[in-house]
């Protein structure tokens, strides 16, 4: 069973760039997709990035496309998320999530970590 920690979140102006942290144990990372999601204040959770089990393959959300990049480092059992030019709408707890490699499921989450982008 894997486990999965975020870390990296906090307050940021907008504008500003922050770098997320999921660290993943208890199975090997490398067979797992993993994915970032968010939910805003109010709004129901939605797909932020994907990355293939190497890294080679990866896809942001189009509200994200050119400010965020997601990547991971195998060898740390560790997936990131790169999020530049924030905007107050991208206020949210962001969650990672894996699913094993050839599977459309999620099916282990992280606790999520509060991004707050202020105007």
């Amino acid at each position: 069973q894997v486990q999965l920690v975020e870390s990296g979140g906090g307050l940021v102006q907008a504008g500003g760039s922050v770098r997320l942290s999921c660290a993943a144990s208890g199975r090997t990372f490398s067979s797992l997709v993993m994915g970032w999601f968010r939910r805003a204040p109010g709004k129901e959770r939605e797909f932020v990035a994907r990355i293939n089990t190497s890294g080679a393959i990866t896809s942001v959300a189009d509200s994200v496309k050119g400010r965020f990049t997601i990547s991971r480092d195998n060898a740390k059992n560790t997936v990131y998320l790169q999020m530049n030019s924030l905007k107050p709408e991208d206020t949210a707890v962001y969650y990672c999530a894996a699913a094993p490699s050839g599977s459309a499921y999620y099916t282990t989450w992280g606790q999520g970590t509060q991004v707050t982008v202020s105007s």
